[in-house]
């Protein structure tokens, strides 16, 4: 054996459990399992996770909210103010701000991530490329999948539609959209569409972030991912406009989404942020109906987006700590709640991005967190270290009085 994981939980009800691992793969779980291993981790009846997955967020825009604030705390001025720092991005500063932020979310467990990487005719690729480099720079320590992402939109900025196409043949995984930042939204669905049939590849959209429900596009997505059958293989993030919605236009659209298999990412810190600031009195925290979705069967991923920017001028990259902010914003602390929370960072985000062998069992890949808590209903609440973090079977993470990061 590679590795071996001693006396592991991997659920409450149950007896703990050795791991074997070789090669990056699982290859055996048992009560006890003898045998030499290149190295043990004893674990001790604290809890054993799938890596974490992080569905949703911008590398190439974090740690740049000390350079220009965004004094209304909009989603319009910080817009405007990325709009105006982005041309100023050199490839060393886009490269050392994602780097950093990568390190972050892999210190906090995340073994998958999926990055909106932005370009236009102002910025160029420059963010762009530095993004597919770290993709390959850090294929050993974390799965990145690269969107192709028009921030400034596709018909607004002229000369977008062609890079869109150009992105993708410089290697982008998904092809992206934000219709609400375009005009008009549903023709920017449309290319959207098309460029994702000429590539094979998903979609993953910035839809409906706003306080009100009076200019949605969902529904029109919902009908051409029926159209184009392309179920299951659409994510939207953001999509705060539901929280507007009167009930049976709320369910409506609900049932359509789940029809369509959508994969919807509420950002939790963003949307709060940025959410209702023109609401003087009974303040609106305009994130996703998020219970409501879950219970219609669609998949709910809970991801980070910004981290120390414009849009999110906080954060250090813990998906635990955002689905621990999930928790009272979506009224998850329910006895029947709670326990759907761990798999909005794990096993329903591995399953919007497609990630094969992704889990705790025989033949899966061992991307694994061992983390600092006994009881696996803890797994959010207790906000636990992340003690070992383990990508394709190695130790990547370790965590005694200190982190240190295992080259």
């Amino acid at each position: 054996m590679d590795l071996l994981i001693k006396q592991a939980r991997l659920a409450d009800d149950e007896e703990l459990q050795d791991i074997a691992i070789e090669n990056g793969k699982i290859t055996e779980i048992a009560p006890q399992i003898n045998g030499t291993a290149k190295e043990v981790i004893e674990a001790a009846g604290r809890v054993l996770i799938p890596g974490l997955v992080e569905s949703h967020i911008h590398l190439d825009k974090a740690l740049i909210a000390d350079r220009e604030p965004n004094k209304s705390g909009t989603l319009k001025e910080a817009i405007e103010v990325t709009a105006k720092l982005k041309p100023t991005f050199t490839e060393e500063d886009v490269y050392t701000r994602a780097k950093e932020a990568l390190e972050m979310i892999i210190r906090r467990g995340a073994t998958a991530v999926r990055t909106h990487s932005e370009f236009d005719p102002a910025q160029g690729f420059t963010g762009f490329n530095m993004i597919m480099k770290l993709k390959e720079e850090y294929k050993d320590r974390i799965d990145m999948q690269v969107v192709a992402f028009p921030q400034e939109g596709i018909f607004k900025a002229p000369g977008t539609e062609k890079m869109m196409y150009e992105a993708m043949d410089m290697g982008a995984d998904v092809v992206g959209g934000i219709p609400y930042n375009d005009a008009p939204a549903n023709e920017h669905i449309d290319l959207v569409f098309e460029i994702a049939k000429k590539y094979d590849k998903d979609i993953d959209l910035h839809q409906d972030f706003a306080d009100e429900a009076d200019d949605t596009s969902i529904e029109y997505l919902c009908d051409r991912i029926l159209e184009e059958g392309y179920e299951g293989r659409v994510s939207v993030g953001h999509l705060t406009a539901l929280h507007a919605m009167p009930k049976e236009q709320l369910d409506r659209v609900i049932d359509k989404m789940a029809k369509a298999k959508i994969n919807v990412m509420p950002l939790p810190a963003t949307d709060l942020h940025l959410g209702a600031r023109n609401d003087e009195y009974n303040v609106r925290r305009g994130v996703t109906p998020i219970r409501k979705l879950r219970d219609a069967g669609v998949n709910v991923c809970l991801a980070t987006n910004n981290i120390r920017n414009a849009f999110t001028p906080y954060g250090n990259g813990d998906l635990i700590q955002i689905a621990m902010l999930a928790i009272p914003v979506g009224h998850l602390g329910g006895a029947d709640d709670l326990p759907t929370v761990l798999p909005m960072i794990t096993e329903n985000p591995a399953k919007a991005l497609g990630l094969k062998d992704y889990g705790i069992g025989v033949g899966k890949k061992a991307d694994l967190i061992l983390l600092d808590t006994k009881v696996k209903a803890n797994a959010i609440i207790d906000v636990p270290e992340r003690l070992y973090v383990i990508k394709n079977g190695r130790v990547t993470v370790k965590v005694d009085h200190h982190v240190s990061i295992v080259e």
